[in-house]
């Protein structure tokens, strides 16, 4: 991989994410059809299918080649055998969509090999296009980003939901300030962007939230592992993640000695 050029293939995503936002704003605050997914997997609506339907379409035909792992598309076993496959969640955060929020996001990226190589993060209702390819950095709409520089958990400002702050998941409970975002793909991007310190999730994390994010936190200069500290791979068979941690280098370290 060192020495590729991703440009082109972060282009592709990046025009892919800005027609899914032209598919997926009118449906916003506009009452769209909802289903709730088998086994309590939570609500899909029309606007997830619209969005998929044209990323597959448009991606595919783009780059014939690339597997395809999307949260809206049923398993297909043949991207184990491709060496580069789209990741993608159409719509990241979807209850907020419900909710008539502005905090969804397109999350859609490459992995090659099982690295992330590109992705890029939309939110339509923001204007917010987070962006990183391998070697070619991060950017917050076409601005270079770089994360914070804070090492001290106590004073750090995390990204977390409730769940994660009780007691049995730390050695001793950190007292730092914590909020929450709903789509994990912008609580990445945020924590790439230098808005907050860390992201910590410990429940098991699909591949789609959080492919996206990766590189785009990586390119930033922080670090993201699974919540032992495991570097992730990506296009695994079961395409999940023993949940996930982003932060700079040295907080990244803290928040690993703090976790039960």
């Amino acid at each position: 991989m060192p020495g590729n050029d991703y440009s082109a293939d972060l282009q592709l995503l990046i025009e892919a994410a800005q027609e899914a936002g032209r598919i997926a704003t009118p449906y916003s605050n506009a009452d769209p059809e909802i289903w709730d997914k088998p086994d309590g997997a939570g609500p899909v609506t029309e606007a997830d299918l619209a969005v998929n339907r044209m990323l597959e379409a448009e991606l595919k035909a783009a780059r014939p080649d690339y597997g395809w792992l999307s949260e809206e598309s049923p398993p297909d076993s043949d991207r184990l055998h491709k060496d580069r496959v789209f990741i993608v969640d159409p719509i990241d955060g979807t209850r907020s969509f419900i909710e008539g929020s502005q905090t969804w996001a397109h999350s859609i990226a490459i992995a090659e090999k099982g690295k992330v190589v590109a992705g890029v993060v939309f939110l339509p209702l923001r204007n917010k296009m987070y962006t990183g390819a391998l070697g070619a950095g991060a950017a917050l709409n076409g601005e270079p980003m770089q994360p914070s520089d804070q090492s001290d958990l106590a004073r750090a400002s995390v990204l977390v939901a409730k769940p994660v702050m009780e007691e049995r998941n730390w050695t001793v409970l950190p007292d730092f300030k914590r909020s929450h975002r709903p789509s994990i793909a912008y609580r990445l991007s945020l924590v790439a962007e230098g808005r907050f310190d860390a992201m910590v999730t410990l429940r098991p994390s699909w591949e789609w939230d959080i492919a996206a994010g990766n590189i785009i936190v990586q390119e930033a200069g922080a670090h993201t592992s699974d919540k032992m500290g495991v570097a992730l791979q990506f296009n695994n068979p079961d395409p999940r993640q023993a949940g996930m941690l982003a932060a700079n280098a040295p907080l990244h370290r803290e928040v690993l000695g703090a976790l039960r």
